[in-house]
């Protein structure tokens, strides 16, 4: 059965993309057919895996429009079992193109009904906003994961994030659910990022995902050069937390840990679409 996944935060900055393409690519690598939705019009998904969008190809956005079939938009990477929907400029004026659409925060769960059943999972990276592509988002989805990055500001986002969540769930998805935070970018060295990681422990209690994702260079690096961590650096800090937390997300859902753990995330180092 597929599981719908959300990467949501209305706050930016804090690993949203980084977590998206990281959790997919570690999916995939584990034999899951994903599907990794790039919903942010910032497309920062699509280049984060060395993906360029050229004039022709087919987006989230053509396929929300009824322009083509969703199974049109969707685009095989460079990773084995992962499939993108991949986004461009275009979707930037999508939130004012669909106040006038019927059901108009139904627009995206209709595009992935018809195709989620060719995938075990379909990761959504949101836009950091609670717009109407987040709200169809989340509509869309069976389960929520919001990257919270340990700083000043951090409790008073997610509080208003979770009421957020809580209205969509009553008005428009009963079946949703806070499947839990992940720490992002995480010095140990910073009394405030221990003192906030306290409070985020105490505000999702057994929801807060074990694995804390650490401030590292590579790890910011890698998007630059359109690749997910564990193509860039697979050695490194961030990689190795990324494949922990994607083990621990698979845990949750029933699958033996222990049947991953020493397995190595390969993938090869090049991904286009023509």
């Amino acid at each position: 059965m597929t599981e719908i996944v959300s990467i949501a935060n209305q706050k930016g900055g804090v690993g949203k993309t980084t977590t998206a393409i990281n959790l997919a690519v570690a999916l995939a690598s584990f034999d899951f057919e994903t599907l990794l939705i790039d919903l942010d019009p910032q497309g920062n998904a699509t280049s984060g895996l060395g993906i360029e969008v050229k004039k022709g190809v087919n987006t989230i956005y053509d396929a929300i429009s009824e322009n083509v079939e969703p199974k049109d938009a969707i685009y095989q990477t460079s990773v084995e079992w992962l499939d993108i929907m991949p986004t461009d400029h275009n979707l930037a004026g999508a939130e004012i193109e669909l106040v006038s659409e019927f059901s108009r925060e139904s627009v995206l769960k209709r595009t992935i009904d018809k195709i989620k059943d060719m995938y075990k999972f379909i990761i959504i990276d949101c836009p950091p906003s609670l717009g109407l592509l987040t709200i169809n988002a989340l509509n869309a989805s069976d389960s929520i994961i919001t990257p919270v990055q340990c700083e000043y500001y951090a409790m008073e986002g997610l509080t208003y994030f979770t009421t957020t969540v809580d209205k969509i769930r009553q008005a428009l998805n009963p079946k949703l659910k806070i499947d839990g935070a992940v720490v992002t970018m995480f010095d140990s060295r910073i009394n405030l990022a221990n003192q906030v990681l306290e409070e985020i422990r105490k505000f999702y209690g057994e929801k807060l995902y074990n694995t804390v994702i650490p401030r590292n260079i590579r790890l910011a690096e890698s998007p630059s050069f359109g690749q997910p961590i564990f193509i860039y650096d697979p050695s490194s800090r961030g990689a190795k937390a990324y494949k922990n937390f994607a083990i621990e997300f698979i845990s949750r859902r029933g699958v033996n840990p222990e049947d991953y753990k020493k397995s190595e995330i390969s993938v090869t180092d090049e991904a286009a679409i023509e």
